[in-house]
């Protein structure tokens, strides 16, 4: 695997130089770090390296507001004193939030669960079989969940909810991001922020609304989704002669 690029910003110098000690102890990581949240902003946007680590309160700017503008590319691990922000990190789909001090351990478990979403991304870890079946933790216990199980998936704030055409529905303390990339990703197709459908239940859609075999009320379709899968869902239905009905 090639290395990873990485940029880190926060406006304290020894967290700065703890994540420096850190990564370089990890190896394969590529850093580079900046003080001055914009000017390390301009740098992500230009480089677009594959992981952010990213402070929160800065005096200059908010962690969350540079956050919003990272290219989609980033894989993003917030580094904050302020545990309150958590939730906030996870619905910009961070991968992960490390609050400071964290110790070394703590760090790298983070960064193996961004360079999974690295790989994933860049296509290291090809897909020689679809799985059956995905497990997430519902409370205290790993749970496994066929994929033909998987009616729909919502996202509730810091959770997301399973949806399982048995009625056993799973609530999981994931981001929606996480759980889109365990689907098969010629089965489902995320529609919107908060919601992701199996392409194979699609009666019926619109720019606006997906309705679902079996289920009464429609699925929201998110403007920035609106385009893309209007467009997949029109070749899917060309490429079968019959198949969702597209609406008005």
């Amino acid at each position: 695997m090639k290395k990873i690029t990485c940029i880190a910003i926060d406006d304290e110098p020894i967290a700065l130089l703890v994540i420096t000690q850190f990564c370089e102890r990890k190896g394969g990581l590529e850093l580079t770090t900046f003080s001055e949240p914009r000017i390390g902003l301009e740098e992500i946007v230009r480089r677009k390296p594959d992981l952010v680590f990213l402070d929160i309160e800065m005096n200059s700017i908010s962690g969350l507001d540079v956050a919003q503008s990272l290219p989609k590319e980033c894989c993003l691990i917030f580094t904050t004193a302020h545990a309150q922000y958590a939730l906030d990190g996870f619905d910009l789909d961070a991968v992960d939030f490390l609050h400071k001090p964290f110790a070394y351990d703590r760090f790298d478990r983070a960064v193996e669960k961004a360079i999974r979403h690295i790989e994933a991304r860049r296509g290291e870890f090809p897909r020689a079989k679809i799985p059956d079946a995905i497990v997430v933790k519902h409370e205290y216990n790993n749970v496994t969940i066929p994929i033909s199980d998987i009616f729909y998936v919502e996202a509730l704030e810091n959770y997301i909810k399973i949806f399982r055409k048995n009625g056993s529905n799973i609530l999981s303390r994931i981001n929606i991001k996480t759980i889109c990339e365990m689907l098969p990703e010629n089965a489902f197709l995320r529609v919107h922020r908060s919601y992701i459908i199996p392409v194979d239940k699609v009666e019926q859609f619109s720019k606006q609304e997906i309705r679902l075999t079996g289920l009464p009320t429609p699925i929201p379709v998110g403007r920035r989704y609106a385009k893309e899968i209007f467009d997949i869902l029109s070749r899917k239905n060309a490429d079968v002669g019959t198949g969702p009905v597209p609406g008005q």
